[in-house]
């Protein structure tokens, strides 16, 4: 063996010898089994000031279902004239919850009120006939205090499933949560439901129509269990605006695809997920249709909200260090592009890869391949933010792995992959996969 390559496997050796210790200092300084969440994602962001919106009250409350010493139940009611919209879960297993919400949703008649009760620490999912009947209670409950029948009493409840819903512990606090509603409690609600969120979310945006200023704002709560699959959490969005039921429906069913259903964290969608929207018609001018004046400055204000809410879930995701947009052009259509998205952002290979600042650009064209979409390798070009590191069926001819490295350490990530195959397009929105996720969904129940 020659005294050049004999220098060359020393110094490879020693580069091995090098990452070994780096990994096992890595190890020892990593979290161990049990320990406690980081309190604050470092994606975290502040939550705004939500203001009152006419029409809409909100409460909190301490019930004890499972979480001690912290509010855990939100009570919101909604002016006589409110249109409520709503989409769901299309879970086979969803919750009693989700199933009369969206039975009462179809059969709304009439202007009565609405009441919306949450409640954090338990699922109320997979629990037998004894969930819907703490459902059937607590809507019955809740409508005696907030002043409106039960057929207009939406129900959440978010948690660990399985579990029997000790509904009496929320039963005694209604009172009490009638006494304090307020317009200025949406932050206070925002808290309330979370699980293992590290920060509350709310958004807000304004829209002038015809001289006036209409409000939209909204809380959400998710961070694990969230796939696209409608909704992928918990969201409560209101506005003041007169939009008719239909156009107000019409505008959420447009809006989830590119907002809620384009955020996925661990690939599961949970039985729960619940996206509701309220329109208390107390500001500017009727819109009873998508196409009637305004409408169009309130959908884009709305689907802003929705889509802030949206990232900031998986800003929150469950141990995540990292946001990944995958953005995805050149499809044969827009449901290849969907497809092509989701499979890269759901890629538990390309999210630890990302996790670990690795340029291995070899996983997305993994993930493109097994999509089902159209695709042509030849065609495909795939890219690390501007930085192009695959086309032509190959590693590009400029590839610069130190560059592509260095792009890997930032904390917002963005995928580009390009099929060549046609014009569809579609965005999704995930996190990276770490320890921190592992440790936080083994220790859930404990």
């Amino acid at each position: 063996m020659g005294k050049t390559k004999t220098k060359k496997l020393k110094a490879k050796a020693a580069k091995w010898k090098a990452r070994a210790r780096e990994a096992e200092a890595a190890l020892a300084a990593a979290p161990k089994p049990g320990a406690k969440r980081d309190p604050l994602s470092p994606l975290a962001v502040p939550l705004p000031d939500l203001p009152a919106v006419p029409g809409a009250r909100f409460a909190t409350a301490q019930a004890g279902v499972k979480y001690r010493g912290r509010a855990d139940v939100m009570l919101a009611v909604f002016d006589r004239g409110t249109r409520m919209a709503g989409a769901f879960t299309r879970s086979a297993t969803a919750s009693p919850a989700v199933v009369d919400g969206r039975d009462k949703l179809k059969g709304a008649k009439g202007d009565a009120g609405w009441a919306v009760l949450v409640n954090s620490g338990n699922a109320n999912a997979f629990t037998g006939e004894a969930g819907a009947l703490s459902v059937d209670a607590l809507s019955k409950a809740a409508a005696a205090v907030a002043g409106v029948p039960a057929t207009r009493v939406l129900t959440s409840s978010t948690g660990v499933i399985g579990e029997p819903l000790p509904h009496e512990r929320i039963e005694a606090v209604l009172d009490g949560l009638a006494a304090d509603l307020s317009p200025d409690a949406m932050a206070d609600a925002a808290r309330a439901i979370m699980t293992t969120d590290t920060f509350p979310k709310g958004a807000v945006r304004t829209v002038a129509v015809e001289g006036e200023t209409i409000t939209v704002a909204g809380i959400a709560k998710g961070s694990g269990m969230i796939a696209p699959d409608m909704a992928t959490m918990l969201a409560y969005v209101v506005t003041d605006a007169k939009l008719g039921q239909r156009a107000l429906q019409a505008m959420v069913d447009g809006l989830v695809p590119d907002t809620f259903n384009a955020v996925t964290v661990d690939g599961d969608t949970s039985t729960s997920d619940t996206l509701l929207v309220a329109a208390t018609a107390k500001t500017g001018p009727e819109m009873a249709t998508a196409r009637a004046k305004g409408a169009r400055a309130v959908r884009d204000a709305l689907g802003e909200v929705m889509r802030d809410l949206a990232l900031q879930i998986a800003r929150d995701g469950e141990g995540a260090t990292k946001l990944i947009e995958v953005r995805v052009t050149g499809a044969a259509d827009g449901e290849d592009a969907r497809r092509v998205a989701r499979s890269v952002a759901n890629s538990p290979l390309v999210k630890t890869a990302v996790a670990g600042e690795d340029a291995n650009w070899g996983r997305i064209v993994m993930a493109v391949g097994k999509s089902g979409a159209k695709a042509d390798r030849d065609r495909l070009r795939i890219g690390f933010g501007e930085i192009e590191v695959a086309r032509d069926g190959m590693r590009a001819p400029d590839y610069d792995e130190e560059a592509a490295s260095a792009y890997m350490t930032r904390q917002e990530i963005v995928l580009a992959v390009d099929l060549g195959m046609g014009d569809g397009e579609a965005a999704m929105w995930t996190c990276d996969l770490t320890r921190g996720c592992i440790d936080i969904n083994a220790d859930y129940r404990s």
